[in-house]
């Protein structure tokens, strides 16, 4: 004797629909309409039930009578239809001086006017563009020789995502046909050439150079800009080591003065690849909503996210339960896997609503005062609360988000450990995160806090942190250490 556990194809299909999100459910769900003819969408407005039609009190009705009931409630708006109307709805054909714009009203009413000059049709329709094909584009409007558009083709192939030229100019000349006889100054007098192409930075070979090509195509009357010019041509290194009495030394400024010079270098860009969108854009469709009525908050599903499922009551009907022939035994087939689809649709909602309430019980705090006041969460605390495992938890909780007054999050988010506390308590992660943040942003830009400071005033909190720990999550807030962070004020 022994015990195993049995995958049925039931929970198989209840746990892939349960860890799929939103957007790859909806895809789901369209499939399943188009493969199986007994699901159905139903509409908004429909009031009729989704009574099981193959229930035993009908099984024993005559194959007339089943099919007689079942069509029913699906022929009646048909039925509610004289001939007059059906002739008023429907004509024979459509009257010869009738616009395009009077009958497809919708398609005409979301294209631009002829006198719309803001209307810019290449945001609507067309796709991520690459920073090669950019800079192609540009390349075909610039006149050059055969010779010369083969090495800025070449060239442009080794610009990288950020817009900085990855290989050497004695690597790209070698890699030409030495039948073409190109030479490195040619190589180089194409690459300024690319140079001057939008974005202004483009091509650069290190980052002085990428802040020297945007400075020159600044107007000529902007305020310090040979100072600026000669900072990122000479030193450039000592600005990034943030050595300010020594550039006020070498350069000859004042503090106020070279601040004014600095501000203007902040404000290039140093990723000017960066401007070109190449992916598409992402959506997040919440499947759960938090909102706040009467002190209270209230968790809902987001109703229009998923697309409410039915059997087919007309199809169910033909179905018979002596029969043993081929078309009714798919048919059987096909109602018991829409039966299947739908509960587990069913079973995923029920699951997603109990762990979202859950969480909303755990994180009052969050929702009231953010991320200050985020308690500590695991999923074995919500697998205890709702009886179920921690692996169920997980699956619910990833690429599933939740829209409350403060934003969107995934529910993971809600998740994180604990810090002890002086007092003996605990404190998650997030809440000592959104501290050091606070920390940060009111510090003295001259003399930012350090590691060991900042752990230092969370201990004062009653918060015991150590300073790598500290480091920790201050890089992962993206905050650079107390020596990149001092500015002159």
């Amino acid at each position: 004797m022994g015990q195993q556990l049995t995958m049925t194809p039931q929970l198989q299909q209840a746990i892939r629909l349960l860890q799929l999100s939103t957007l790859d459910l909806q895809q789901e769900i369209q499939e399943a309409l188009e493969s199986n003819p007994m699901l159905e969408r139903q509409e908004d407005g429909d009031d009729f039930d989704n009574s099981d039609p193959m229930a035993d009190n009908a099984e024993n009705k005559p194959v007339a009578e089943t099919q007689e009931s079942s069509f029913q409630e699906s022929s009646t708006s048909a039925e509610s239809l004289e001939d007059g109307e059906w002739n008023e709805r429907i004509p024979n054909e459509l009257p010869v001086d009738t616009a395009w714009e009077d009958i497809y009203q919708t398609s005409a009413s979301s294209l631009p006017s002829n006198d719309d000059d803001e209307w810019d049709f290449t945001t609507r329709t067309s796709a991520g563009e690459s920073l090669q094909s950019h800079l192609l584009w540009q390349l075909n409007l610039a006149p050059m020789s055969d010779t010369d558009r083969l090495i800025a083709v070449t060239l442009i192939d080794s610009i990288n995502g950020q817009g900085y030229l990855e290989d050497t100019l004695e690597e790209i000349c070698a890699g030409f046909d030495p039948e073409l006889d190109i030479e490195l100054d040619e190589v180089e007098a194409v690459l300024h050439r690319i140079q001057q192409f939008e974005p202004a930075g483009v091509g650069a070979r290190n980052l002085g150079e990428c802040l020297l090509l945007q400075l020159r195509q600044l107007p000529h009357n902007t305020p310090w800009l040979a100072e600026a010019q000669r900072l990122v041509s000479d030193f450039i290194d000592l600005l990034g080591s943030r050595d300010y009495s020594q550039l006020m030394r070498r350069m000859k400024l004042k503090e106020d003065e070279l601040r004014q010079v600095i501000e203007l270098v902040q404000s290039l860009n140093p990723r000017p690849g960066s401007q070109i969108e190449s992916s598409e854009p992402e959506y997040v469709v919440p499947d759960v909503i938090v909102r706040k009525d009467s002190d209270r908050w209230l968790v809902e599903l987001n109703q229009e996210a998923i697309p409410r499922l039915r059997v087919n009551a007309q199809y169910a009907g033909f179905v018979r339960r002596a029969d043993t022939s081929a078309d009714n035994t798919f048919m059987r087939n096909q109602l018991q896997e829409a039966r299947w689809f739908i509960k587990s649709l069913q079973s995923r909602n029920e699951t997603l609503m109990k762990v979202a309430t859950q969480i909303v019980e755990h994180q009052r705090g969050f929702l009231d005062h953010g991320d200050e006041a985020m308690k500590p969460l695991v999923l074995h605390d919500i697998a205890e609360a709702v009886g179920m495992h921690e692996s169920t938890i997980s699956r619910v909780t990833t690429q599933k988000y939740m829209h409350t007054p403060r934003g969107i999050y995934e529910l993971k988010y809600f998740f994180s450990s604990h810090v002890s506390t002086a007092e003996g308590g605990e404190c998650s992660s997030t809440a000592i995160r959104a501290i050091i943040k606070k920390l940060v942003a009111a510090e003295n830009q001259k003399k930012p806090l350090s590691d060991s400071k900042i752990a230092g005033l969370l201990e004062a909190q009653g918060i015991q942190v150590a300073r790598r720990t500290v480091a920790k999550y201050r890089e992962s807030l993206g905050i650079a250490p107390s020596s990149e962070r001092k500015r002159l004020m």
